[in-house]
């Protein structure tokens, strides 16, 4: 049992435990799968993933300084609650660099990446014909990453890269809660369209109203149960 959780935390990278770790309940608040407000048992999951419960102290004290997770006194450690204004402060400026994004990749993308695009948008229109969530979420994020990649910008691709990251967990929540996901594609098929056309003005119009589009339905929700205020 031991050895087969071992292998799915990826000890084979030869990385530290303590990182591994660290890495994998990172990745699992940020998909989604340890949710807001959820408790993190050190005993429960040094069983779960076939550890001791030293590197998973050390993961958890990482994630508290990464804001991911809370220490309460004399409850424990909880998976830190989503607070609207942090999203909203995240799309506020993911607004106008991923605008600028779109603008630089109008300019910059190679013929074969806008292809890539394109393929990565055929994909996306097929997950939600399929209702396939765990797709959308997916290729939803592969879309702009590539798009973001385009631009050819290395300091451009950092920055927005850690706002993605800050907004992954919300992306999964977005994507279970919220139904017009054919508005999200026709977003995306016109800012696709504006960069095949090396139109810089309207992928970066596009873009920016894409993400607009986001704030205005996150306003519209006021409470949700997995976000506060």
């Amino acid at each position: 049992m031991k050895e087969s959780k071992t292998k799915k935390l990826g000890l084979q990278n030869y990385k530290p435990l303590r990182e591994v770790v660290f890495e994998y309940l990172r990745n699992s608040i940020l998909n989604g799968e340890l949710e807001p407000g959820e408790r993190l048992m050190e005993l429960q999951l040094a069983e779960q993933l076939g550890v001791s419960r030293t590197p998973i102290r050390e993961a958890i004290r990482k994630l508290e300084l990464e804001g991911l997770v809370e220490m309460i006194p004399r409850k424990g450690a909880y998976v830190a609650d989503l607070s609207i204004k942090d999203v909203l402060d995240v799309l506020e400026v993911r607004m106008f660099l991923e605008g600028l994004a779109a603008y630089l990749a109008a300019e910059r993308m190679s013929e074969e990446e806008i292809e890539e695009l394109k393929s990565i948008l055929e994909k996306f229109e097929n997950s939600i014909e399929s209702k396939d969530r765990e797709e959308m979420i997916k290729l939803d994020k592969q879309f702009h990453d590539k798009i973001i990649e385009g631009s050819k910008n290395s300091k451009l691709m950092q920055i927005v890269q850690g706002l993605h990251e800050q907004f992954q967990r919300f992306r999964v929540i977005y994507f279970n809660e919220y139904s017009e996901h054919e508005q999200l594609l026709k977003y995306h098929q016109a800012i696709v369209e504006a960069i095949s056309k090396r139109d810089c003005e309207k992928a970066q119009e596009y873009a920016q109203t894409h993400i607009a589009m986001i704030e205005e339905s996150i306003l519209s929700w006021k409470k949700k149960n997995k976000l506060s205020q």
